[in-house]
């Protein structure tokens, strides 16, 4: 017997013969005819932006949604096994559409932090958050990254499920900073000339990337007098959009500023991976982004997880928080030394500028009907903690003036589209059965997202929950 799966329109590992046992009680891939499970009596947000449905029921099957509706609407197999979610909430998995993984363990990014222990590590503890699906956007390292995505997707591993850019494109001696981040020579490529940045997509997409990935940004991040690093050439990033046409993938743009956004999407750049952050989008950036179909990820959190911690020292007494954190980290936040530092240094200053002028332009995007997904930036650096920064995404997303419902719908069906997947992202018919239960109503209001009850990661129940209730 052969058994093939497609995720996100590639084809997968096969396996031959019976599915390993391990497999199921890893909580990673569905054992094939297994008891259906029913779940009923919770309440369903199933990540379309459709209304909420009370006392639903859905029904997994081989890992998949076989069927949903409200209680009592479709026919349930003899021998399901059923799981009362009575006065709980539904929600399909968690996406981030723009995340990091292998750069940070403790307090600091190193390309020896690379390994696959520590991204398999993190894998579990974004499911464990209830993200379920992981697009890990650049600063990777092939073959590693390459056979664990792979793993990722045959369920081999407990964790998320991981997609991604293998290497990515910046500019020599730019951004991102080889002082801060320690990359690896094989982390990223920094071509010199047009032809060696169509060579070096061409390396990526024979390693089988899922996205290419440019930096155009001087990191200056809105701090007055700060000294800037070289930008890309427009000729050299330009190559790169056109080369990766050429093999059939999509650029995703890290930017600062809506000069640069504007040139990309102008460019052909497919995703801008940050939000716009030094001044209010215009309405002819809306028009670009509108004409040629571009996606716009905010990343709210980046800026906000600057400061956060030191400002919030109480929230290291939080079991949600703490459940995310290294020793290491925990020591720092605890550090009043740091907090102060911290909380005086100009980048805190000019992040919560940032921040705010992020959340208006997303509201004004999302206004204008311009497609929008969802990610955080989280992995990055040791402050966007893995699984908890996509919570407080979704916590600022309506702070910006988003419905909680809204919300909900881009970290999940609409995090989905941007990945152009249409097997994840709503609890709908023949979709994995990715699923986070919380206590409460996140439609109404979105802290409830953090009272994780269960996760359901391709129809199984994973490990626990993150913080019991």
């Amino acid at each position: 017997m052969t058994i093939a799966s497609r995720f996100g329109g590639k084809r997968c590992v096969r396996f031959r013969g019976v599915l390993p046992l391990g497999a199921w009680l890893l909580g990673g891939t569905p054992a094939l005819g297994a008891a259906p499970v029913l779940l009923e009596h919770a309440t369903l947000i199933d990540g379309t932006g459709a209304a909420p449905v009370a006392d639903s029921a859905i029904l997994v099957r081989d890992g998949r949604v076989a069927s949903v509706g409200r209680d009592g609407t479709f026919a349930v197999p003899a021998g399901a096994r059923r799981v009362d979610l009575a006065g709980l909430t539904v929600l399909p998995g968690l996406i981030s559409d723009h995340s990091h993984t292998g750069l940070v363990k403790g307090t600091r990014d190193d390309a020896a932090n690379y390994t696959r222990d520590n991204i398999l590590a993190q894998m579990r503890q974004y499911a464990r958050y209830g993200v379920l699906d992981v697009v890990s956007l650049g600063l990777n390292t092939s073959p590693l990254f390459d056979r664990l995505r792979a793993e990722q997707h045959a369920g081999r591993n407990p964790g998320a499920d991981l997609f991604g850019v293998d290497q990515g494109i910046g500019a020599p001696d730019g951004v991102p900073p080889q002082g801060m981040f320690h990359l690896g020579p094989d982390q990223i490529y920094r071509p010199t000339t047009p032809d060696e940045a169509r060579a070096a997509v061409d390396r990526m997409a024979d390693e089988g990337t899922d996205l290419v990935k440019i930096w155009v940004d001087d990191f200056r991040n809105g701090v007055p007098g700060a000294k800037g690093y070289p930008k890309i050439d427009p000729a050299i990033y330009r190559a790169a959009i056109d080369q990766a046409h050429r093999r059939g993938l999509r650029v995703a743009a890290h930017i600062h500023d809506l000069a640069d956004a504007k040139a990309l999407v102008a460019a052909g750049a497919d995703i801008i991976a940050h939000g716009v952050r030094d001044r209010p989008v215009d309405p002819d950036f809306i028009m670009l982004m509108e004409q040629k179909g571009a996606w716009y990820i905010a990343t709210l959190d980046l800026d906000e997880a600057n400061y956060i911690f030191a400002q919030h020292p109480e929230w290291l007494d939080d079991p949600f928080l703490s459940a995310g954190l290294d020793p290491a980290l925990r020591a720092q936040f605890a550090d009043p030394a740091w907090r102060a530092r911290i909380l005086a240094a100009p980048l805190t200053a000019a992040s919560r500028k940032a921040l705010a002028i992020n959340q208006r332009n997303l509201a004004t995007l999302y206004r204008a009907g311009i497609r929008i997904g969802f990610g955080t930036d989280s992995g990055a650096s040791a402050t966007r903690i893995p699984g908890f920064a996509e919570h407080r995404e979704l916590k600022l997303t309506v702070a910006a003036g988003l419905t909680p419902l809204q919300a909900i719908t881009l970290a999940t069906g609409q995090a989905a589209a941007l990945m152009r997947w249409d097997d994840r992202g709503t609890v709908q018919p023949g979709k994995w059965a990715d699923l986070l239960v919380v206590a409460g109503d996140p439609a109404r209001d979105i802290a409830a997202v953090d009272r994780i009850a269960q996760v359901w990661h391709r129809g199984v129940r994973t490990e626990g929950a993150l913080v019991a209730q």
